[in-house]
């Protein structure tokens, strides 16, 4: 041993310490009372695969043995009868699969079929029409035969240590390009089509039913395109099926982390299908009594108009830390009465796209927070506005508003500007600024169960690049009011707003302007925002 290099003479606490540095930050744990939380690393989407845990633990034994706790932190699949079988290899793998922190399941759009007559036109060559055909029958026989059940009951029980469940999103281009060109060749009675919502509703069922097959210890659930018109139905099958809340309510207790972000079709009625849903919502939210981090969104261009207490039902957690909101319009005293039942711990408050009805004034939200919220350490103010100034602005647009994509788009004017609110020795993080919105189809096609530990799910608060975005631009207005001068409450010989008057909030704003946000978040909290501590 006295001849083996340095790093062989180490211990086994330093070794752990390097591999920290390799491991990839979505399977490092984030605090949820931390501003990272509820924003990035919530619903960011894993990218291709390091090869440097791997090629560690490929040195020696020893290292192999120090390595495994770190490689084996994440399991990703999708759904296909390859991922089931290597999943189903997985799990019978305990050294290997007890290390299992976060299983991400992704899921490829549904094909919805309606009668047809193939073949009544030649297809050109360059429509690989059989492709089509065989993903088709395969979904088909994987649904049937049960199969995704059955390997997903299996690996759930295996992952005894499991924290995380998320379900992302798969969505093939070149799929869709191909369908397009079949429609032009083919005659159709009804063409084939990739559905979400069909997609989503299958995959939710099958996960809740192996999860509690499994009895897996999860604490924490994600999904960035939860889909209401797939959930539908369920309030009237609670009803009529006491066995669908049993499950529901068996899976809420165990609950500490609830992230939704829902992804409607343009054609429904987006307050109509949140009132269908309020049911589920009572009973997942009323049983979810351990809750200790929260997030509900919905897309920025299409904000919902109900109550907020009509999705949460004036529950309150009692240990409640984060709690985050996305898409809203709402009245002032909505906001401060939700707070206000959580003003005792709650420490993260997020109000990403919120807009203020008429009467209502940020001025006086606020000044409430400041005053009356004396645990917050932050809160995210992003893209706030009011309603008015909203809808004027999307009238502008004519129509023309696309779709938020589940990656979001990026806003260049605020893209590095957020600090992360728990910084230590006065260092600021390094927030991850890719772009984590791929093409999932290429990358997971030839490996369909991934151990991974590359998802870059950045520490950086608010990351407009991630996945968590699920915006659209909106321009600042040129006349809308300009933030106070730079002011620090170390120094007492700067400027400090005394009171909330002094904001520079007048109302007019569909949008508020990065510097000023900064600004307001940093008063609320009692922040300075230069030295960023209190």
């Amino acid at each position: 041993m006295s001849n083996a290099p340095p790093i062989f003479k180490l211990a086994n606490e330093v070794l752990d310490l390097i591999l920290d540095y390799l491991e990839a930050e979505s399977s490092k744990s984030i605090n949820v009372d931390r501003r990272a939380y509820l924003s990035q690393e919530s619903f960011a989407s894993p990218t291709e695969s390091t090869p440097d845990l791997g090629n560690w633990r490929r040195t020696c034994k020893r290292f192999s043995e120090i390595g495994v706790t770190h490689q084996f932190a994440i399991v990703e699949t999708r759904f296909s009868r390859d991922g089931f079988k290597r999943l189903l290899w997985l799990a019978g793998q305990q050294h290997l699969v007890q290390h299992v922190k976060k299983f991400t399941y992704f899921m490829p759009y549904f094909y919805v079929v309606g009668q047809q007559r193939l073949g009544s036109l030649p297809v050109p060559e360059g429509i690989r029409l059989q492709d089509t055909i065989i993903k088709m029958k395969e979904q088909t026989s994987i649904v049937n035969n049960k199969e995704d059940l059955t390997a997903l009951t299996r690996a759930l029980s295996a992952f005894t240590s499991l924290q995380h469940i998320k379900i992302l999103p798969l969505h093939d281009d070149e799929e869709d390009k191909r369908l397009e060109a079949m429609r032009q060749y083919l005659d159709f009675t009804q063409s084939i089509e990739l559905r979400w919502a069909p997609a989503f509703s299958h995959s939710a069922r099958i996960i809740g039913q192996a999860l509690v097959d499994s009895h897996s210890p999860f604490k924490r659930f994600s999904s960035p395109m939860l889909s209401p018109q797939s959930l539908q139905s369920l309030p009237t099958a609670i009803v009529l099926a006491p066995e669908i809340s049993n499950t529901m309510t068996e899976l809420a207790l165990r609950l500490t982390c609830l992230e939704l972000h829902f992804h409607p079709d343009d054609n429904i009625d987006l307050d109509f299908k949140m009132r269908e849903l309020s049911p589920v919502f009572r009973t997942v939210f009323t049983a979810a009594r351990n809750l200790e981090a929260v997030h509900m969104g919905f897309p920025s261009h299409r904000p919902l108009t109900i109550g907020l207490e009509e999705l949460f039902h004036n529950v309150q957690w009692d240990g409640l830390l984060a709690f985050g909101i996305q898409g809203w319009k709402l009245d002032e005293e909505e906001i401060m009465a939700r707070a206000s039942r959580h003003k005792e711990k709650l420490r993260g408050l997020r109000l990403r796209d919120v807009l203020l009805n008429e009467g209502s004034k940020w001025k006086n939200v606020l000044g409430y927070l400041r005053n009356n919220m004396r645990s917050l350490d932050w809160v995210s103010l992003r893209r706030i506005g009011y309603v008015q100034a909203f809808d004027e602005h999307m009238s502008s647009l004519g129509g023309e508003v696309p779709d938020d994509p589940p990656g979001g788009f990026s806003d260049s004017d605020d893209e590095f500007d957020d600090y992360d609110e728990h910084t230590t020795n006065g260092h600021m993080p390094n927030g991850n600024q890719e772009d984590h919105n791929h093409d999932h189809d290429d990358e997971y096609s030839d490996q369909e169960t991934t151990i991974s530990a590359s998802s870059h799910d950045g520490d950086g608060d608010d990351d407009e690049n991630g996945v968590a975005a699920n915006e659209f631009h909106i321009p600042y207005h040129p006349d809308a009011p300009r933030p106070l001068r730079t002011w620090c409450n170390c120094d007492d010989n700067r400027a400090v707003p005394a009171t909330a008057d002094e904001l520079g909030d007048d109302g007019s704003f569909a949008c508020v302007r990065p510097e000023m946000r900064k600004l307001w978040e940093s008063w609320v909290v009692n922040r300075c925002p230069v030295h960023n501590i209190k």
